[in-house]
């Protein structure tokens, strides 16, 4: 299909050094992967970085630490899992710093939607370019038959395939994606197994997120992703198979790690910057600075550095939030789960539970403790989790569900198990597109960078956040005209995003 590959987005300097012609500071505030890219980027160009974490392990929301089985045997934890879409172009060379080869990416041929009753969908044999893999996923599902289909609301489906980056968030930012879904006019049980398991996976719930975001999400995902709709896993925890590594990469390189160190503010000193660290009266210089935190970090950051006073852009940042929180429940049977089941499936219509993990399927950690013990590692994953629930209520319909799904699991003893309540996911809330940060700032020497960022091309979750991170560094080095790491993406339109043009607002079509 003409044009319809991976595209190497516009630059966003001319630089044409490979390294910076002088002495460079550098401060990058956050470990995550947006931090780790920028520093990455930096580093590997001459200048000289510190990164700020305020944990003691790399990653942010992909971060992993060590806890303790009740013997004292080591295992590595994560926040919940993570899946490396094969349209992850800049993290994928993120990754290759430390792994050319990505050998610790392993394929899932297959991550199965359960729902009520049996339901099941397959994303196995699908084609791999769109819109062929929607059309046949359509095709082949026992929920929508012929008279379903008459009944779907045309105009508001073409949407999924005519996002274009200007007209679908002037159009459909203001709207929340649950709008939108309800006007597709899909049976319920074919929209909750096609849709509402998608639009759970980024952490927003329908009704609190922007149909335009959805809709963005849904081209880089499926309708403009070229690379087809399965996915990777690392087959080792991630300290071990990422931010160790990575680290190590790093250090290599002059990188300078302060862990469980926070910044309290920015102060600018001539042309460049001064990093005061929380409870200390130290403070590092820079020449150029880095925030790549999540965003209640962030917020107060600026709050607390008077001299970043832009007025327009202190309002941006104060409105940035998050979402509904998060849950992951890792759970050590010791027995066995059947050995039929997948890795990874997802969910919709069971209670909380948006996924089921097991790990032994995939990952070497939990493969060897299984061996040795004979025993399964079970995580069970929940997004957008209403306020009001409690972590009691939300346990008991973990296990309800993990028991109802899998029944073997119903006889096994938990031999350890950790609960995670998190809440500092970004919300992508209807209306806020336009006003949203973007890794530019109005400060020479400061950039921004996270998966909260607005970036002028289709992208989401972990890749955002490492894109984000390579472009907040080519904007820093540009001062010195130094080459920019390139960043890739998905085509930029959909496949039908000329009729957007023909018609100003398909919206309009919408009963």
């Amino acid at each position: 299909m003409d044009g319809f590959e991976a595209r190497k987005v516009p630059s966003p300097g001319s630089g044409t050094r490979d390294r910076v012609p002088q002495p460079v500071r550098a401060v990058v505030v956050g470990g995550g992967l947006a931090g780790c890219a920028a520093a990455t980027a930096l580093a590997e160009r001459g200048a000289g970085v510190t990164v700020l974490e305020r944990n003691d392990y790399l990653g942010g929301r992909a971060g992993a630490w060590t806890e303790r089985l009740p013997d004292g045997q080591p295992f590595e934890m994560e926040r919940g899992f993570h899946a490396f879409f094969r349209q992850y172009y800049n993290l994928r060379n993120l990754l290759r710093r430390i792994d050319p080869g990505l050998h610790h990416l392993t394929p899932l041929l297959d991550y199965p939607l359960l729902g009520p009753h049996g339901a099941q969908e397959s994303f196995t044999g699908l084609p791999r370019r769109p819109p062929f893999n929607v059309l046949a996923l359509i095709r082949r599902t026992s929920r929508l038959r012929l008279r379903d289909l008459l009944r779907v609301n045309g105009a508001a489906a073409l949407e999924m395939a005519a996002y274009d980056p200007v007209t679908t968030w002037r159009d459909l930012d203001d709207g929340n994606a649950r709008d939108y879904l309800d006007s597709l006019r899909f049976p319920p049980d074919a929209r909750q197994m096609l849709f509402n398991v998608f639009a759970h996976s980024f952490f927003n719930p329908e009704e609190g997120m922007s149909a335009a975001d959805m809709l963005m999400m849904f081209h880089f995902y499926f309708m403009g992703n070229p690379e087809g709709l399965v996915f990777d896993v690392l087959d080792e925890p991630f300290s071990l198979a990422l931010w160790r590594p990575l680290q190590r990469y790093l250090a290599g390189l002059g990188v300078a790690f302060r862990m469980g160190t926070s910044a309290e503010r920015l102060e600018r000193r001539g042309d460049g910057w001064r990093v005061a660290l929380a409870g200390s009266a130290e403070a590092l210089e820079a020449d150029v600075v880095v925030l790549g935190t999540e965003v209640p970090a962030l917020r107060a950051i600026v709050a607390r550095s008077p001299q970043l006073d832009d007025p327009q852009w202190r309002r941006q940042v104060e409105r940035l939030d998050v979402t509904l929180p998060f849950a992951v429940w890792r759970v050590y049977l010791d027995r066995a789960v059947r050995h039929d089941r997948h890795p990874f499936v997802g969910t919709t219509g069971l209670g909380h539970v948006d996924n089921i993990s097991v790990y032994e399927l995939f990952e070497g950690e939990s493969r060897r403790w299984a061996l040795q013990t004979g025993g399964s590692v079970v995580e069970v994953h929940a997004y957008g989790v209403e306020e009001r629930v409690t972590e009691a209520e939300i346990r008991a319909d973990f296990l309800a569900q993990l028991h109802d799904l899998y029944p073997e699991t119903a006889a096994a003893k938990p031999l350890h198990e950790l609960f995670l309540l998190r809440r500092d996911c970004a919300s992508f809330a209807p209306g806020t597109y336009a006003d949203r940060t973007t890794v530019e700032t109005p400060f020479p020497g400061l950039a921004l960078a996270g998966d909260f960022v607005k970036l002028p091309f289709p992208t989401a979750l972990m890749e955002r956040a490492t894109a984000s991170g390579f472009l907040a560094a080519g904007r820093l080095l540009d001062r010195w005209q130094v080459r920019p790491e390139d960043v890739w993406s998905v085509p930029e339109r959909g496949l039908l995003a000329p009729i957007r043009h023909t018609f100003p607002s398909l919206r309009v079509l919408w009963p």
